[in-house]
């Protein structure tokens, strides 16, 4: 994938850095997509930077019209050709909630993040990507579509749609030549989630056949042969990388 230009979003932190590293440890010219943390979006650009890739960090809201426009906008006149590889990563706060309590605009905060972004950001790249007959759509999810975790339903339900998008994008986009997939991760402990370890996470851990918690290293290696030339004929999947936790949706 050297030279082409592939946007992360949410990729000041957690999976989303990982996601945009490994990327342009591939070759790729790398957006660093962040909401409100600069410091670290920088951070990991000088990390790129360092090691002789190329890497800029752009503020924007994805789940809005004129965030997404914006983004494109900035990118595109800072490399001088359009994006080819768009990873729809970009998350908010994920309450878990019980049927008492979860309201319609819990579900709606999640379905912003999980399926209007992708929508906004697919459709302001794939003029260009059908124009190049090139392009890799690539969505994460979740494995809670499988696993369906109790009061945890807005969360759940909003990653389940991934699932039908993906698949409906893939036929509709596959005649371009532009692959669209989704990466369902396990239960893989960033930042967010605090201080993590296989003895305080047990329980999870008996239930995962490779006996161990996931690393963000592991999604970001899917995603990059998902948007390599040798992931050129996988389209419409959902892929779990969760160490056999659920096996297919």
């Amino acid at each position: 994938m050297k030279n082409k230009v592939a946007l992360v979003t949410g990729a000041s932190r957690g999976l989303g850095k990982s996601i945009a590293v490994k990327l342009a440890e591939a070759g790729a010219k790398v957006i660093v997509n962040y909401y409100n943390n600069q410091d670290k979006a920088e951070e990991i650009v000088r990390e790129i930077h360092a090691f002789g890739g190329e890497a800029v960090a752009i503020q924007a809201d994805v789940t809005s019209h004129e965030g997404v426009d914006k983004l494109v906008t900035i990118s595109n006149q800072t490399f001088q050709q359009p994006i080819e590889i768009l990873v729809n990563n970009a998350t908010g706060p994920q309450p878990e909630l019980s049927l008492e309590d979860v309201t319609w605009e819990d579900y709606l905060d999640q379905l912003h993040f999980t399926v209007k972004a992708p929508l906004l950001l697919t459709k302001a790249v794939m003029t260009a990507m059908k124009e190049n007959q090139w392009g890799r759509i690539i969505n994460i999810g979740s494995e809670v579509v499988e696993l369906g975790n109790p009061e945890f339903s807005n969360y759940v339900t909003a990653k389940s749609a991934v699932i039908g998008m993906t698949r409906s994008w893939a036929n509709e986009l596959g005649k371009h030549n532009i692959t669209v997939n989704a990466v369902h991760p396990g239960f893989i402990p960033v930042e967010r989630h605090g201080e993590v370890t296989e003895e305080s996470a047990s329980d999870y851990v008996a239930g995962v056949p490779l006996q161990r918690l996931g690393k963000p290293e592991d999604i970001a290696g899917m995603v990059r042969f998902l948007a390599s030339d040798e992931g050129d004929f996988v389209t419409g999947q959902n892929i779990n990388v969760n160490g056999g936790k659920t096996f297919g949706v």
